[in-house]
Parts: C-alpha cells; structure tokens; sequence
C-alpha cells in the first residue's frame, strides 16, 4: 500500500453518509457503547437483470475509504450545526476516530457471488462500523451492479462459440461524472475490452477506443472542404496526392459510382489524419449505396499507400441485415482486387445495444465483430439498483439477527465462513455453504449436510471433490492483503463465468444456484428466530 492509496472520487469520505449513521453513533456513545464490539455482514439479497449470479465488485475501493477514514475539523463544525444539541465531546470523539481496530473479511472482488452470501463482513467498535455502512453500500452496490452487467453481455455476444470486441461507450449518458468513471472502471473489469472514456483510460489504464461523430460526416460538403490531400505513401517513401489515389478507386468500384460527395470527403480527411487507424462511420446518409462504397474506395487507397484499414461502424438500422450485406461487399472488393484482408475488416455495431439485442442478434445470424454498448451499459436500465444490505449480526459474542414479515428480509446470524463446494470433474461448483466461524472446514470426499436458510425440506448431502474457502481476511486496522491489479481482476471474472455452469448462465429461466448453511448454523439460525419472534395472541 502505497502513500497515496487514497480513493479514487475524492468525495468518498465518512461524511459521504446518511445522517441517521451519525444520530445513531451519538446514540451509542450516550449510552457508553462506542468501544462495543459489533460485527456487521453485507450482502444482497436477489440477483439484478432476472439472472442467476452476480459478479462482486468495488472491494479496492472499500480499502481506500478505510486507510482514509478520517473526519476533519470542517466535518465536525457542520454536524455540529445539524445537532446542536450533541455534546461537545462528542464531536471530539468523531475527530479521533479511525479504522485502526476495524477487521474486514471479504470475498475477493471479481469473484461470482449470489444472494444472502456475505460478501463483506466487518467487525469492530460499534460506532465506526456503523459509521462505514452507507459508504460501503454505496462503494460496492453500483459496482456490482456494473461488473454483473458487463459479464452478462460477455456471455451474450459470445453465446455460440462467437468472438467478439465489446467497447463501453456511455461517458454522455452516465449519471453523472462519477458514474461514467466507474462505469467505465466496473465494465473493464466485467470483461468489456476498452472505453471511450479518456479520464477513465488514463485513471485506470483501460484502451481507449473510438471513431467519428456523424457531425464530422456532415461537417463536409465536397472536395473543396479538404485542405491538402498529399500523404506519405510508405511503400516509395513519398508524399503523394491520396485524393487522386482514391479517385481512381471510385471509378474501379462500380458501387461507388453513386455516393455521396460529402461523405466521401469527410472519409479522405479522416484516412488523412488517421492513415493507420482508418474506421469509418457509414450510416450518415446511406450505408450500403453511400458509405460502405466510399469506406471501400478510401480503404483501398489507403492499402495502396502501405497502410491497413480497420473497418466500420454501424449506427443505426437493422444491425444484422447491414452487417451481413457490409460484409458481403467487403468480400466482393476483396475478391476484385485481389486483397484478401478487406474481407476481414472489421463491423462494428452501436445504437442502444444491451443483452437482449446481443442474444437477438445471435439468433438472426450476422457479421458483427465488435459492439459499442453505452445507455443501457452504464445506466443499467434492465436493472437499476442492486439492493445490498448492511446488517448487524452480532454484538460482541452473541449473534443477532433481524426480523421481518417478508422472510427472504432475515438476515442470518453470527459470524460465518463460506465455502465453494465442487462435484464431479468439469470443475462446476455446486454450491456455497456458510458455516459458523471456527467450525470445521468441509473436506473433500467427505459428505457435508448442506440445508436450505429458510425451508426446512430442502437439504441434501453433497460429498465435494473440490472445496474453496472464499472469505479472507483484508483488513486488520490496515490492509493485509495484495490487492490485484484490474487486469488480474478482470481475468478472475473471466475465470469465473467460465467455471459456472451453463445452465447458471443463461438469459431465459436460470437454474438457481443453491446457497445453504450448515446444520449447525441452522439450529442457531432458528432457534434465535423462534426466540426473538414473539408469539401472537389471537382474540
């Protein structure tokens, strides 16, 4: 851990809270609790986008709020204004707090997760973990949320064996700047190959991809908006007229006898200023009688001049029936001229890509090779909140727990270990079991009894043939743990989705995956609710 090891958004601090985290703070230090010790499990309790798994994020970041919790002066002069009936001392004791007798296990981020299992638990005084509550949720809720997100599209464009380039382009649609940042952060990490973020690219050293507007199409009108049109041709070594280059192409590809000027134009420019990085938007006016032949012709000039083309981007329309007839073209030019390359450049698709039109596309047959995906990447319109909970579970020895009518709301108490079990030899985990602190851990060839939190019914034996432990400790008063790189995240996540099972995966109707908890934390699970549920009296 380095000096700096600050948080990314200089906003996140502990007065990044909900004030009813400070009343209750005041609370416990009136009734002499501060040095109580308090253990606190976070976890969600449904999985987002009517999938089965989601993917853990945001962990580094939790470690940044914790190396840096710290209130200042000007902090406490504000609380002061909004409880002006505090004692003074109070705030005294606000300005000395820190996270120095605080202890986080967590799972490792990146990491496939699913509901009720604790993602994070956090032990230590009362008062500073319930202080850390809302930040953490809100560290770790969008992140997931965008991770998940991410991977699901993964899965999607790749359905079917396929391979695919996806590109996180919703910067001008995020929820604001800290939203784009993270979201271009978080869909790296889900399995997303780069951004057109330029800020998240430098933060966090993800590729930067991008093209044209349409307004750079429309922006010319002819020939005569070009300023000089010489270029070195790295084959002589010379600075030649490339205008004059493509001119002749245009009158050897007979579907480019019809295009537009203009857009033709703008494409020259471009290939001036980007000679080997050329990828042309075509749908400004027409796409296949416009701009995949003025693509071709400016492509084609540009290969004359020692350099290689990428490809298109397609914008609008019916992405698979323009990628096919794109592709055909460019197959008809590769197969005139003699340049086998063109049939390969790449299509690229964007226009309010999500999951569905990824699955939807699959199933039409097309010839896309990389997506843009930006509104309904970053805002998460299939899913818009995640729902992780922050909840006591023990104070001091005892385990605690909360009730509630809707019972999936109970949360589970004590503290808990959980474990990854595996059958059979296609390394495809099972299920997840959490055991009471200290208990013995599951071994492999041996059978474990594995019981459904909340339906008595439902328990099976399960005699694993690999058993992963997932929670470690991280945090103890000070970072205890090599944080990994992004990349080494992002390739955990990739680790991860391909060890689940197909059936965990799919977009329609999942299998559930199965959470349980072991026999002896089952008793205590219950025998707590029977305690501490009252018995009604019927009159």
């Amino acid at each position: 851990m380095t000096d700096n090891f600050a948080p990314t958004n200089h906003l996140v601090r502990p007065m990044l809270t909900d004030l009813y985290q400070i009343t209750m703070a005041y609370a416990y230090w009136k009734n002499k609790r501060q040095e109580e010790e308090g253990t606190f499990d976070l976890h969600f309790r449904k999985n987002p986008f009517g999938g089965e798994y989601t993917i853990f994020a945001g962990l580094e970041e939790c470690m940044r709020l914790l190396s840096n919790f710290k209130f200042t002066q000007n902090d406490v002069n504000y609380l002061k204004t909004l409880m002006p009936y505090a004692d003074d001392s109070f705030f005294e004791y606000l300005m000395h707090l820190d996270c120095s007798e605080v202890r986080v296990f967590a799972i490792k981020e990146g990491t496939i997760v699913f509901p009720h299992v604790t993602l994070m638990r956090v032990e230590g005084p009362l008062i500073v973990c319930q202080l850390l509550e809302t930040t953490l949720l809100n560290l770790v809720n969008y992140a997931s949320l965008i991770a998940t997100n991410a991977a699901r599209c993964r899965v999607a464009a790749e359905s079917g064996g396929r391979k695919a380039t996806l590109l996180e382009f919703g910067l001008r649609r995020a929820q604001g700047p800290d939203g784009a940042i993270s979201a271009s952060h978080y869909s790296y990490m889900g399995g997303f190959d780069g951004t057109s973020n330029v800020l998240a690219g430098k933060i966090f050293d993800i590729a930067v991809r991008g093209t044209h507007a349409h307004s750079f199409v429309v922006a010319f009108k002819g020939m005569h908006d070009l300023d000089s049109t010489l270029l070195l041709n790295k084959i002589t070594g010379e600075e030649m007229d490339f205008l004059e280059t493509v001119m002749k192409y245009k009158n050897l590809l007979a579907s480019a006898e019809i295009t537009h000027e203009g857009e033709l134009a703008a494409f020259i420019a471009y290939a001036l200023a980007f000679p080997a990085g050329f990828l042309a938007l075509v749908d400004t006016y027409n796409t296949l009688n416009s701009g995949v032949p003025n693509f071709l012709i400016t492509a084609l000039a540009l290969i004359e001049f020692g350099y290689e083309p990428i490809g298109i981007r397609l914008d609008s329309g019916d992405l698979a029936y323009l990628s096919i007839k794109s592709r055909e073209q460019f197959e008809q030019a590769a197969e005139q001229f003699c340049v086998p390359e063109i049939a390969e450049y790449n299509i690229v698709a964007s226009n309010d890509i999500e999951e569905k039109t990824l699955n939807s596309l699959n199933q039409q047959g097309h010839s896309i090779d990389v997506y843009g995906i930006g509104t309904n990447l970053v805002t998460c319109k299939g899913c818009p909140a995640l729902g992780c909970v922050f909840k006591l579970v023990q104070i001091g020895d005892e385990p605690c727990l909360k009730l509630s009518s809707n019972v999936v709301k109970v949360s589970i108490p004590g503290k808990k270990d959980i474990y990854r079990l595996y059958i059979g030899d296609q390394g495809h985990p099972i299920l997840d079991i959490m055991v009471t602190e200290g208990s013995q851990e599951p071994k492999i060839g041996e059978q474990i009894y594995c019981r459904h939190p909340l339906i008595e019914t439902k328990r099976v034996m399960v005699k694993p043939t690999n058993v992963v432990k997932l929670n470690e400790l991280v945090w103890d008063g000070k970072l205890v743990y090599d944080l990994p790189t992004l990349d080494e995240i992002r390739a955990r996540v990739k680790e991860q989705i391909e060890t689940l099972r197909p059936d965990h995966k799919r977009s329609l109707f999942p299998t559930p995956y199965k959470v349980s908890v072991s026999g002896e934390l089952y008793e205590l699970f219950h025998k707590l609710w029977l305690k501490e549920s009252p018995i009604d009296v019927l009159k």
